[in-house]
């Protein structure tokens, strides 16, 4: 989520100030000065994020779990269900059960499963980090 779209502007200040500065002390401290804004965004997210799961509106609090268990199901079906439905597909069609000309269900892009599920079990990384370091309340 980017409120107001602050991540451009900050790119827009930081060419128009790297143009300006021409030592590389200058540049150090306008890099560090970056990292604490995106940092500071980060943070305002993780707040945001933390009023979402505190709502008792299912829509508001529930996404991040259905997003998760389709995800799990996605997985499911694509590795462990679809190699099972090939094979009796084509033992079905053997015993006549299925016309031959019949094509069996389709497989999952796997390209967009990954994508969606690597952005989950990331931030499931970072819960498991913050467990391990004694951060987490929970």
């Amino acid at each position: 989520m980017n409120l107001l779209n602050i991540s451009s502007i900050i790119d827009s200040v930081g060419k128009v100030a790297g143009d300006l500065i021409t030592t590389d002390k200058e540049k150090m401290q306008l890099e560090i000065e970056n990292r604490k804004l995106d940092q500071a965004i980060d943070l305002a997210q993780i707040e945001v994020n933390k009023e979402e799961a505190k709502s008792s509106s299912l829509f508001v609090s529930g996404w991040r779990p259905a997003v998760g268990w389709i995800g799990a199901a996605a997985l499911a079906y694509q590795f462990l269900l679809y190699p099972i439905l090939g094979w009796a597909w084509k033992w079905l069609q053997a015993m006549n059960y299925v016309p031959a000309e019949m094509s069996p269900p389709p497989l999952l892009d796997a390209e967009q499963l990954w994508v969606m599920l690597s952005g989950i079990l990331g931030i499931a990384g970072m819960r498991t980090f913050e467990k391990q370091k004694g951060v987490a309340s929970k």
